[in-house]
């Protein structure tokens, strides 16, 4: 029996083995292979809609930051204004009365923009936090390769950032 160049036993015999087990891969363990494919490629989608809809809140977020940092300039624009217009009637009406009158309006007027500059600073702390938190994700979310790790990751994430949103 040489196996270069066989019989016409052997080749039989090669092509019908061959058949028989092509024919049992194809019925038994290609689906189990597409399967898993299939079952990988859906996990990926949704780990990207999971980060585009991430993406989408800290997007939202940034924007609500700055919308709250206009309204409080706005708001202190305004004490300011009122604080003068308050302090230049009294000064009309009785100087002395009105120098007394006007220094305290002006300390308290002080002391609420120094509250709400305190408040506006907090809130840019945390959104910084927030945003540093994001960045860090993304970062750890290219690092880790394991699948499991991924879920598992960006479920705890979306936990968290749920969460922060609820105290908020």
């Amino acid at each position: 029996m040489n196996l270069v160049t066989p019989d016409a036993g052997l080749l039989f015999w090669m092509v019908v083995i061959f058949g028989l087990v092509f024919f049992l891969l194809w019925k038994f363990g290609f689906p189990i292979i597409t399967s898993m494919v299939d079952e990988r490629n859906a996990t990926i989608k949704k780990s990207l809609e999971d980060a585009h809809e991430i993406e989408a809140r800290m997007a939202g977020m940034v924007e609500e930051h700055a919308r709250m940092l206009e309204e409080t300039r706005k708001e202190q624009a305004q004490m300011l204004r009122e604080a003068t217009e308050t302090r230049n009637k009294i000064i009309a009406t009785a100087k002395e009365e009105a120098r007394d009158e006007a220094g305290k309006i002006l300390a308290e007027a002080r002391t609420e923009i120094a509250a709400e500059k305190e408040a506006a600073l907090r809130d840019v702390r945390k959104e910084v936090a927030l945003l540093s938190v994001a960045i860090a994700e993304k970062i750890l979310r290219k690092e880790l390769a394991d699948e499991g790790e991924q879920r598992e990751y960006i479920d705890r994430m979306v936990e968290e950032t749920v969460r922060e949103e609820v105290h908020s």
